[in-house]
């Protein structure tokens, strides 16, 4: 009886394994599909998109990418470079200020912590939208229209990300490694960046990811600061497609520049994402 039960459990287990394997890998194939169609499509011609739809690739790709490179009316290479500036000065910003707020609220001890705590997280609450028109108001009083700084430095606060690492903090960074280091004589920034920011690797990577696809995306606010065309972002340039001429409109064009104005985000995403395999496996080992 006992054999037929264990046989039994292990058919079950079997059984719900390759289910979750193939509920998985169904909705990653869902997911990549419409990339695999992005790129499709980038290798073909304006006639060959009108003709119909196709799973096959063409030979246009090199026509599409230099086209779309040496556009005169939007300038990617430019947008590119502008916007990678800013997304990585604001996932920078981000994380690394996020981590050092969170390092001082979950370490020190002190009179007004959980009202500090309570106002960072009621700031998460308020719609970015709801601050917008007083921001832009304070821009322009400062005259900081067509400049970066709007862009990157608000992103030192940021409470979604402050939260997400005091958690983190809380889960793995044990008291008694901070008051040893204390003992040694490290002040307290050494003692962050030598010592917990390592061990925030993972959370740091996942963040980094996130404020730089949220920064690269970013359209609203970069619309209404930036009127040069020398200083516009990737969004800017995509949503400038919207009014040209349909007669002159080639849609290989388009999609090689959606092609182009993604590759950055999946090449971070590949990059961290390593850094966030490496750091949990670590850990585990650790463990």
């Amino acid at each position: 009886m006992k054999n037929a039960e264990n046989t039994r459990g292990r058919i079950l287990m079997i059984i719900a394994r390759v289910v979750a394997y193939t509920i998985l890998i169904f909705l990653a194939a869902l997911c990549l599909f419409s990339f695999y169609m992005l790129i499709i499509n980038a290798t073909r011609s304006n006639a060959q998109l009108q003709a119909g739809f196709t799973l096959l690739p063409k030979n246009n790709f090199f026509v599409n990418l230099k086209n779309a490179w040496k556009d005169q009316s939007i300038n990617i290479p430019r947008g590119m470079l502008n916007s990678f500036f800013i997304a990585i000065c604001s996932a920078v910003l981000t994380t690394y200020f996020s981590a050092l707020t969170a390092y001082g609220i979950h370490v020190y001890n002190f009179r007004l912590k959980k009202a500090a705590f309570l106002f960072i997280m009621a700031v998460m609450m308020i719609p970015p939208q709801v601050s917008a028109v007083g921001f832009i108001q304070l821009v322009y009083k400062f005259h900081l229209t067509n400049n970066y700084i709007p862009l990157i430095l608000p992103s030192i606060a940021a409470p979604v990300v402050f939260f997400y690492m005091k958690q983190y903090l809380e889960s793995v960074l044990p008291m008694e490694m901070v008051e040893a280091a204390r003992v040694d004589g490290s002040n307290e920034f050494r003692t962050f960046n030598t010592i917990v920011l390592p061990i925030m690797k993972p959370a740091i990577a996942v963040q980094m990811i996130f404020s730089f696809v949220a920064s690269w995306n970013n359209y609203f606010i970069p619309a209404l600061l930036l009127d040069k065309a020398e200083l516009k972002t990737v969004p800017i340039m995509i949503a400038q497609l919207r009014s040209a001429d349909y007669s002159k409109f080639d849609m290989g064009k388009v999609y090689m520049f959606i092609l182009l104005a993604i590759l950055p985000v999946l090449v971070v995403y590949i990059i961290l994402s390593k850094a966030i395999i490496k750091g949990v496996t670590a850990g585990s080992v650790k463990g």
